[in-house]
């Protein structure tokens, strides 16, 4: 399995547990514990998903003010709760793991969106996406270091 594709499952699953502790908060140790019960991940995928979820809880107030400063007319509550998640993990990205393009962030983003959510959504997600990477400084389609 190549790098794009364990990073995108695990992204997918980052998706369903932000969504799941959004609904129904609860220790990671738990929500892990039940979710990898149901699942047979490569390690690298785990990994991957674990400690992007971790590091969205650990920055979440960062991330949600990011999406809160860029989501025009948009109060942060009132979206659905799949495109919140989804750019709350997108941002975490942006923000925080300087080893990923922005730009491969967003792409990941808006197709999980359309996935999980709608089409609009990928177009949602994207908008506010590109606006936090802008803000940010980094470009597109750099990693940091390089």
């Amino acid at each position: 399995m190549d790098k794009s594709s364990i990073r995108r499952d695990a992204r997918e699953w980052v998706v369903q547990m932000l969504f799941e502790l959004d609904l129904n908060p609860k220790e990671t140790a738990v929500l892990f514990e039940h979710f990898w019960a149901e699942r047979d991940p490569d390690p690298e995928s785990r990994r991957f998903a674990e400690a992007t979820v971790l590091g969205v809880i650990e920055n979440r107030p960062v991330i949600d003010e990011a999406i809160s400063n860029n989501a025009d007319h948009w109060d942060l509550s009132r979206m659905k709760v799949i495109d919140r998640n989804v750019m709350r993990m997108g941002v975490y990205e942006i923000l925080f793991r300087g080893d990923i393009p922005p730009v491969v962030s967003i792409n990941e983003a808006v197709d999980i969106a359309k996935y999980f959510s709608s089409r609009e959504s990928g177009k949602f997600v994207n908008g506010i996406l590109d606006k936090v990477m802008k803000e940010s400084g980094r470009p597109a389609r750099s990693v940091e270091g390089q």
